[in-house]
Order: C-alpha cells, then sequence, then structure tokens
C-alpha cells in the first residue's frame, strides 16, 4: 500500500487509542458549541487551532476560500454544510476562518487583474469568489506589493462571508458570526499559529471592538480598515 496511506493507518492507530472513550456522548447525536468555516489548506490545522480535542464540540466545514457561499438553481444560498448545523443541530455560533497568503484569495486576486487558467473545479470556486473581492481589489491601497493586496484581501473575503451569513434569512438573527483570520506568517505577530478576531457580527473597528470585547482585546487586530 501506499507509503503514505500507512502512515495515516498508524497515525489513526494512536487517535483511535486516545479517543475510545470521548465518544461515549455523541455516538447518537452531536450538538456541536460552533460551526467553523476554515479553508483547506495543508497548514491550517482546522480543529488542532481551537486545542479542540472533543468530538462534539465543533462541527468543521472547509473548502478552499474559506467560502459560506454556494451556487443553486435560485440564485447563490448559504452553503449545506455550514447551515446544517445551525438549522438542525442548535448550533448558534458560527466563525469564519480565513489565513495568511490564501492561495485562493491569491488566485481571485489574480482572476480579477491578469485572468488565471484553471481547471473547472478550481475555476468554479474562484468563479464563487469574484463577486465578493471584485470591489475589494479596487479599494485596495496604493503601494502594496502583492502578497500584502492577498492579506488585506483575506480579510476582505473574511467580512462578506460574515456579512452573507448575516444577511441570509436563513440563518437566525440571533446567530453569532464570527470572522478571524489565522496567521502562520508572522503577518500580525511573531506568535504563529495565534487566531486575530477581525470581525463581530458585522463590527470591523479595531478600537470598538476592543472596548466591547475587553477579554480578549489583545487578540483584536486588522491589516486594512477601509
Amino acid at each position: 500500500m501506499n507509503e503514505t496511506v500507512v502512515g495515516l493507518l498508524a497515525g489513526n492507530a494512536d487517535h483511535a487509542r486516545e479517543f475510545a472513550d470521548r465518544f461515549d456522548d455523541v455516538q447518537d447525536a452531536q450538538y456541536p458549541d460552533a460551526v467553523t468555516v476554515c479553508c483547506s489548506d495543508s497548514r491550517v490545522l482546522q480543529d488542532r487551532m481551537w486545542g479542540n480535542d472533543q468530538p462534539g464540540h465543533l462541527f468543521t466545514a472547509g473548502n478552499i476560500g474559506n467560502r459560506v457561499v454556494q451556487h443553486t438553481d435560485s440564485g447563490p444560498a448559504v452553503s449545506g454544510d455550514v447551515l446544517y448545523p445551525v438549522a438542525h443541530t442548535g448550533t448558534d455560533t458560527v466563525v469564519v476562518v480565513g489565513h495568511t497568503s490564501c492561495g485562493a484569495v491569491t488566485a481571485t486576486y489574480a482572476a480579477l487583474t491578469d485572468g488565471v487558467d484553471e481547471a473547472p473545479g478550481i475555476q468554479h470556486c474562484i468563479d464563487i469568489l469574484k463577486p465578493h473581492l471584485e470591489s475589494g481589489v479596487e479599494a485596495l491601497p496604493d503601494g502594496l506589493s502583492d502578497s500584502e493586496a492577498v492579506n488585506h484581501l483575506v480579510e476582505y473575503n473574511v467580512d462578506r462571508q460574515v456579512e452573507f451569513l448575516r444577511e441570509s434569512e436563513d440563518v437566525p438573527d440571533d446567530t453569532d458570526v464570527v470572522g478571524v483570520v489565522y496567521d502562520f506568517q508572522d503577518v500580525y505577530s511573531e506568535r504563529r499559529g495565534e487566531v486575530h478576531v477581525i470581525n463581530v457580527d458585522g463590527e470591523t473597528d479595531v478600537e470598538t471592538l476592543r472596548g466591547d470585547n475587553p477579554s480578549v482585546a489583545g487578540r483584536i487586530n486588522r491589516l486594512w480598515e477601509y
């Protein structure tokens, strides 16, 4: 068998031994406290970033670009893998997780400026992101390098995904929607792997957010207050 798969199975054996008694309360049903929408990137350890090792605590959805939007015959809608726990398991918190140097945002930025040639499945994802990032590309400050522009647009994308959730009739008004950025490149601080809050229920002003949330004020940061 492929040696990579052999290694994965060995790791799973360790996991099964460690977690054997952690499924007792969730074998028949789940009631996760939050749904996290993360970018599918091998550098973004979706549960480990929260220190989570408890089955049933987090409902984790992943896709390139941490999108909450999917295209349907009737138009854009909240993606089913994000909406399911909100609609069916009593989950009342959604966390949209962007990350520094996001490949999906990079590709969408390129598509909106120079154009890209991608396989149809990847192009479909870029096409979903493009309407949400187009105004952000137009508003970027002058003088940014490409990497700086992408990290500004990472925030912009998170903001647009939060906005889409808050405006959707399918998401209850009392659902808390938080936008964050996972940093592994020393963009926000030298503490690699730290999550930085950039948006809480649509509020993006850093000083307001820090005043409203003093217990986590040090974790609230933005690159771009547009």
